[in-house]
């Protein structure tokens, strides 16, 4: 029956090791060696406090000196679950997930604890391709802004907070000046890189609860929340005069851009139509104050 015991853990794809009651190591699996780069005469016989595999949280505490969930189920014959980082033998970091359960005798006395662990990297590798793919149907891939798609939910979302719970917000229509003058002298890579300057300045301007994204071309949007029309007039005159005071060298010369903003405060019974016609025509009077300017109604 041992054999058979045995036989099982050595054809396992989990990785398994047993400890005694002084985490010394005892048993080691074949998956185990797969998945630790450690073979088994470099583990058995050695303490966990001897650091092989160095197990770490995701926060980066050391566990293998402390109680780590199989100490603590050897002390309180608890059964455990939990994702911890262990060190392979070539030195990087794999991500696992272990169950820890406590071996027993005979009479029922707690005499180590058996440690079954899965590495878990096809899974992170899973949800990272996922949250890559949200990303890049959320994320202007040039700007790393809100993309239209995302603006246009979150417009849709705050109308709908301001219908029920009374909450402000605003838009802000911005356009660069002259930014086909710009392409035509400088070239396309330039304007892209005046595209992305742009984008870290408008970060740099909002507030931790506002929100911008790039419309298309060289229009951006802002959603403003929780604002009313002098707060708005400050936050759009603080883009623009970021924007009007930053610069990027091109060969030798210093390139600067500077933007035309239209501001409005959604109003009850608003769309994300009107909300925008409204804003992109106080965008096109600031066009014709001379540009570089805000205008709101």
């Amino acid at each position: 029956m041992q054999y058979n015991y045995m036989n099982l853990f050595e054809n396992m794809y989990d990785g398994v090791y047993f400890v005694d009651r002084e985490r010394r190591i005892t048993y080691w699996n074949k998956a185990a060696e797969k998945i630790t780069g450690f073979a088994f005469e470099e583990v058995v016989g050695k303490q966990c406090s001897d650091n092989i595999l160095i197990h770490i949280d995701g926060s980066g505490n050391s566990l293998c000196k402390g109680m780590c969930p199989l100490a603590a189920t050897i002390k309180d014959g608890s059964t455990r679950e939990a994702e911890v980082y262990l060190h392979h033998k070539k030195g990087h970091r794999v991500p696992v997930w272990i169950r820890a359960t406590p071996l027993r005798d005979e009479n029922n006395n707690i005499v180590g604890g058996a440690e079954l662990f899965t590495d878990s990297s096809a899974q992170h590798l899973m949800l990272q391709r996922i949250q890559d793919l949200e990303e890049l149907a959320l994320i202007d891939t040039l700007t790393q802004l809100s993309n239209r798609k995302h603006l246009e939910s979150e417009m849709h979302n705050s109308l709908q907070e301001m219908e029920r719970y009374n909450l402000s917000f605003a838009i802000l229509f911005i356009d660069i000046d002259n930014f086909k003058q710009f392409n035509d002298t400088y070239g396309h890579d330039v304007g892209d890189q005046i595209l992305q300057t742009l984008a870290q300045t408008l970060k740099s301007a909002a507030r931790p609860f506002d929100l911008f994204g790039r419309w298309g071309g060289e229009e951006f949007i802002g959603i403003i929340r929780n604002v009313d029309r002098d707060a708005l007039v400050t936050i759009g005159n603080r883009c623009r005069i970021l924007v009007e005071k930053s610069y990027m060298t091109f060969k030798d010369a210093f390139i600067n851009v500077s933007i035309s903003l239209g501001g409005t405060l959604a109003q009850r019974g608003d769309s994300i139509e009107s909300l925008l016609k409204r804003a992109d025509r106080l965008m096109y009077e600031s066009k014709k104050r001379g540009r570089n300017c805000l205008t709101t109604d």
